[in-house]
Formats: structure tokens, C-alpha cells, sequence
């Protein structure tokens, strides 16, 4: 059997399940995952290793209208990891009917490139007339060898049907990445993206939309880790919101970012965490650049 090895871009609206999909295609959480718009900010690698050969997947921002520069950013995460994949996975909300935002996905971003239809969250929907009258909405926009698979990323439901059509689909070549090898991400990031999951999943409102995350220091010692973090908000009321009474959020959020980091790096972790007001952060051009956010 020749070995098959290539990029896949997953590109949907935001809240799809890309994410999801990723980390159950994986068998391990490497990406953050959360209920809020805008949880992926940039594009993430995740790398798929087995015997017919190795899948590198491109996880991007869900795509939605910007409204500032990092809205902008976002897009053009989704653009670039686009030209730079073999094939893309257009992932879909198979509970939902087409929206402008699908059609502009396919219209603007997705348009003639090789491509995959993937219908997610096949298990919130009831009815299977809906479900089919719903692909047979989105089957107008592509051609007829367009392939179309139904899954369900959360259940775990068809992934491995979806796999052996992805490995049909990819060039042959030799494996870029060692077999072992899950993602390129740095504990830096991994623990940015951590953190900013548990204010995500502890916070409501604008809260969530207005953080970002940002690692002052991280010492590696063989028994312990040591995390120094700072998360940076908006307004001054958004300050206080994440400290919380008496610190309370604040305790929160840092207990379920230190158990989960503990997790990934397998030993213990001293996470230090302030909040800082930024103002106007999203508009600031030559952060969003460097991607500090």
C-alpha cells in the first residue's frame, strides 16, 4: 500500500465543531474547545499518523463579518491555511439550514478548491428528512463528485469513515512529521490557549471576546513546571469581573488551568496569573501582527 501524506484545511462558520473534530480525530485534546464565537484565533497544526500514512490538519478560526483588525487577522488565518492545504474539509452544522455566512464561505474562500463536505452534529438532528433536505441544499453549490460525509465529532460517530475517504483523497508521499508527533505547538501556546479556555468557559458576555492571553515567563524543571501569566482585558469593569469577589474567578480560573496543564505535561505546575487592562487591544494592529494575542 503507498503511503499517502498531505495538508487539510478545516474551514467552517464559527461553532461548527472544528475544533471538536480535531481533537477527536487525534485522540487527545490539543485545541481549546468552548460554546463562544471566536474560541480558535489562529490557525492550529495537529498531525494524524497511521499506517496508510499522515494527515496534517490546519484548525482555523471559525469564519464570520470582521469588525476590527483581529476579525480581519482571523480571515486571512482562514485564507492562507486554504492555499497552503491539499484538500479542505468544510465542515458543516448539520442541524442548521444554509445561512449567507455558508454561502460565503463557498462563494469567497472555499470556491474551486478540492473539497470535502462535512456534515457535523448529525446527533442533534431528529428528524431525517431535515437532515437530507438540508444536503440536498448545500449538494446545489458543489459539483457531482463532491463527496459529502455525516458525522458526528462529539460521539465519535463515522470519524473513522471519514478518515479513509481523507487518505483517498491526499497525494502519496513520505511522512513529514515523525510518527509520534501530535502538534507543533509550543507549551507556550498550549498553556495561552488553556488558560483562555477556562476564562471562556467561566465567563459570559463580552467578557470572553475582550481577553487575551500572554506568558511572561515559563520555567521547565525535571519535578515542576513554573507559569507566569498575565490575561489582558479590554475595560477596567472587565478587570474586575474576571478577578471576582475576593479573587474568586480569578482562584477558579487558575485551579482548572493548572489541573489541566498538569494533565499535558504530566507533572506538577505553579501557575501565576494577573489581569491587566489593555484598552482597545483588537484594534492594535502590530499586536494582532505578532500574534500576543
Amino acid at each position: 500500500m503507498e503511503n499517502k501524506c498531505g495538508f487539510i484545511s478545516i474551514v467552517g462558520r464559527p461553532n461548527v465543531g472544528k475544533s471538536t473534530l480535531l481533537n477527536a480525530i487525534l485522540g487527545q485534546k490539543i485545541v481549546i474547545t468552548s460554546n463562544k464565537a471566536q474560541t480558535t484565533r489562529k490557525r492550529m497544526r495537529g498531525v494524524y499518523t497511521d499506517t496508510r500514512g499522515q494527515i496534517v490538519f490546519f484548525d482555523t478560526p471559525g469564519v464570520h463579518k470582521p469588525v476590527d483588525n483581529l476579525g480581519e487577522f482571523l480571515i486571512d488565518e482562514v485564507i492562507e491555511s486554504v492555499n497552503d492545504a491539499d484538500l479542505i474539509m468544510f465542515l458543516i452544522d448539520a442541524s442548521q439550514k444554509i445561512g449567507n455566512g455558508d454561502r460565503w464561505i463557498i462563494n469567497n474562500i472555499i470556491k474551486s478548491k478540492n473539497i470535502i463536505v462535512v456534515f457535523n452534529k448529525i446527533d442533534l438532528v431528529e428528524n431525517e428528512n431535515k437532515l437530507q433536505e438540508n444536503i440536498e441544499e448545500y449538494k446545489k453549490y458543489f459539483n457531482e463528485n463532491t463527496c459529502f460525509v455525516q458525522i458526528s465529532a462529539i460521539n465519535k460517530k463515522n470519524i473513522e469513515n471519514l478518515l479513509e475517504i481523507l487518505f483517498e483523497k491526499l497525494p502519496i508521499g513520505e511522512n513529514i512529521y515523525p510518527d509520534d508527533y501530535i502538534t507543533d505547538e509550543t507549551m507556550r501556546c498550549i498553556a495561552c490557549e488553556i488558560i483562555r479556555e477556562k476564562v471562556l468557559n467561566n465567563t459570559k458576555d463580552e467578557v470572553p471576546h475582550s481577553v487575551f492571553v500572554n506568558i511572561e515567563k515559563y520555567e521547565e524543571n525535571d519535578d515542576i513546571d513554573r507559569i507566569f501569566a498575565i490575561i489582558y482585558v479590554n475595560q477596567d469593569s472587565q478587570k474586575g469581573i474576571l478577578i471576582g469577589k475576593n479573587g474568586s474567578m480569578l482562584k477558579k480560573i487558575g485551579t482548572e488551568a493548572r489541573c489541566e496543564l498538569e494533565n499535558t505535561v504530566d507533572k506538577k505546575v505553579y501557575l501565576n496569573l494577573n489581569v491587566k487592562v489593555e484598552k482597545n487591544w483588537k484594534k492594535n494592529k502590530k499586536l494582532i501582527k505578532n500574534k500576543l494575542f
